[in-house]
């Protein structure tokens, strides 16, 4: 037997020559393919995972900045210190506060205007447009627009209209509203919501027209009411997209620094947890301490976070099943 024809003739030669060379090819088409990705991976993990990285191992570390020949390793003892300072605690109670105050009265808002601009009417595009807008605007702008536009008690647009309804019925001088003052909590809940909102209608809007109109139809046939049918059809079908909704918003707000810094310098108990590290850090100089509330409040967005995915995936699964 030739070697030619024990070559053809061996088992297995040639079916495992071209399997080798398809995986070969395999991997360089999945490399081609990962290629163009790797600047911007390995740019995202200099910028975020190396800061983050280093944040951890400060935050073990007893260091404050007036005294630097006093740095030492300090263990779980920062850690401890964020959850049993009165401060801290109370910034971390303030944080909670406003953001559930924020997602559920964004949400519960934004549910109303979803379901109008569900309907069809003359205008809806502009109203859509105008509604969006908010959203739109950068943080630190929409906070001096309430501080400056809206709750200023001299010349702000609120005051503005109560003094004007005011004079309409009484001749007397019309008293003033000073939020910023009065009720700082409220101010700042205001401005997130009135920005927070579009998000969540845009959310809510996507869920409404997803549902299945023939189930709709169906039980307007049988007579059912438009509160029936948002009672035991729409809300049942928009749970997920609330949920989503609800994580998300609770994932940008507990974060939040800008209002709470422009609209009352984390003043009269508004200071959030964001804000009370800016202080502990800027002011304090206490480098570990600020890490280790840093650290604190990336732990709670990542438990957040975890469940906004699931909430994602679960919707994906489901449009992906029709």
């Amino acid at each position: 037997m030739t070697t030619a024809t024990a070559r053809i003739s061996r088992p297995g030669h040639n079916a495992a020559t071209p399997s080798r060379e398809a995986k070969s090819r395999e991997r360089a088409l999945a490399w081609a393919r990962r290629a163009p990705l790797l600047p911007a991976l390995i740019f995202l993990i200099l910028v975020t995972q190396l800061p983050f990285v280093a944040t951890l191992v400060i935050s073990f570390m007893n260091w404050n900045s007036l005294s630097p020949d006093k740095t030492a390793f300090a263990g779980l003892e920062n850690y401890a210190t964020v959850l049993t300072d009165p401060d801290l605690r109370q910034a971390i109670f303030t944080t909670i506060l406003l953001t559930v105050s924020v997602v559920l009265i964004s949400l519960l808002i934004g549910l109303g205007l979803a379901l109008l601009l569900d309907k069809k009417f003359i205008g809806r595009g502009l109203a859509r447009t105008l509604l969006i807008a908010p959203f739109l605007v950068v943080p630190v702008a929409a906070a001096l627009i309430w501080k400056h536009a809206l709750l200023n008690p001299t010349y702000g647009l609120i005051n503005g209209v109560l003094t004007w309804v005011w004079s309409l019925f009484s001749s007397a001088a019309a008293p003033q509203l000073d939020l910023l003052s009065q009720a700082p909590m409220m101010a700042v809940i205001l401005s997130l919501v009135w920005q927070w909102t579009p998000f969540m209608m845009l959310i809510l809007l996507a869920g409404l027209q997803s549902r299945p109109m023939d189930t709709v139809e169906a039980a307007q046939m049988d007579g059912a009411t438009p509160l029936g049918i948002f009672r035991h059809l729409t809300l049942p079908h928009l749970r997920q997209y609330l949920e989503l909704g609800g994580l998300l918003g609770a994932i940008y707000i507990v974060q939040n620094f800008d209002a709470v810094f422009t609209l009352t310098a984390g003043g009269l108990g508004t200071a959030n947890l964001p804000y009370a590290i800016y202080q502990t850090f800027y002011f304090a100089n206490e480098y570990g301490l600020a890490s280790a509330a840093g650290v604190v409040v990336v732990i709670g967005t990542i438990i957040v976070a975890t469940f906004a995915l699931r909430t994602v995936f679960s919707l994906f699964k489901k449009e992906a099943a029709r």
